[in-house]
């Protein structure tokens, strides 16, 4: 049985919205035809998929099941009708590469000048947050996601490329700014800046786990202004970060090497299903794919 695509549509506008009315309005459809849609879809799959009360709607395991591959399914059709629009119009091969704030620009800019294969490639790289991150790449939007640390979605797959060495970077005035190398118990006390929330960020996870194998729990506070490279978290804080040890930050920050080493994760996600050539090289390059 082939699933129709606009049926699933149906099924995650209903879901999404919580309610046949307001999905109904967002899809320009009467609420009965709505509802005629997903109950088809419903006898098609053979199970029920949402559960309906007088308050709204409730999505079953077996519709979420449905809609998380409904994304795939959608994403998988994108790529394929960009990649057939690309061969078809003879247009040169598009690398889209998404990553997260905790990976900085200059360390997707090096390994691309180290690793890309095909100097006619198109490269497009952007920053995004790692659940938008995730999302694109379910969608088809994104050819590849860099991150560190990051929890594989469903239909993503991933390796770790290479593990970098975790460096620390404080205010050129701190305290601590003379030293030639840092241990972890150094920063107990100190303010720390993270990317993301405590809980809800794996990286950030990683690195309060690292305090805590030092006998310390860490103070930390999110970044206010995300977006920045880490490096300037430092201006106003500690911040760990992968950049070489020296001035940065056109000297109001001094990167000090960790003693003994600390490495971290650089990772790639990408779609399980759905064909990229130059994702493909560009993975075989960096680890032997």
């Amino acid at each position: 049985m082939g699933l129709d695509l606009y049926k699933l549509n149906h099924l995650i506008a209903v879901a999404e919205e919580g309610s046949f009315t307001r999905a109904a309005t967002r899809l320009h459809l009467s609420q009965q035809a709505l509802s005629t849609s997903v109950r088809t879809l419903e006898r098609e799959v053979g199970v029920p998929l949402l559960e309906r009360s007088a308050t709204g709607v409730t999505v079953l395991p077996a519709g979420q099941a449905l809609i998380d591959d409904a994304h795939l399914l959608h994403g998988i059709a994108d790529s394929a009708v960009q990649r057939a629009r690309r061969i078809g119009r003879s247009e040169p091969e598009r690398l889209r590469i998404g990553h997260t704030p905790a990976v900085t620009g200059d360390e997707v800019t090096a390994l691309l000048r180290e690793h890309q294969t095909d100097p006619a490639l198109i490269v497009d790289v952007n920053q995004r947050y790692p659940d938008e991150l995730v999302a694109q790449l379910v969608g088809g939007h994104l050819d590849l996601g860099l991150g560190r640390a990051l929890t594989l979605a469903h239909g993503l797959v991933g390796t770790t490329l290479i593990r970098q060495r975790l460096n620390v970077a404080v205010a050129a005035g701190h305290r601590l700014a003379g030293r030639d190398d840092l241990t972890l118990s150094d920063l107990d006390g100190e303010e720390i800046t993270v990317w993301g929330h405590p809980g809800r960020s794996g990286y950030t996870d990683l690195l309060v786990n690292l305090c805590r194998d030092a006998g310390f729990e860490p103070r930390v506070r999110r970044n206010p202004i995300q977006g920045t490279p880490p490096v300037t978290a430092a201006i106003d804080s500690v911040a760990f970060v992968t950049a070489p040890p020296g001035p940065a930050a056109g000297g109001a920050v001094q990167v000090m090497e960790l003693r003994p080493e600390v490495h971290v994760p650089l990772q790639a996600l990408w779609p399980q299903h759905g064909a990229s050539d130059a994702r493909q090289a560009f993975l075989a390059s960096v680890q032997g794919f």
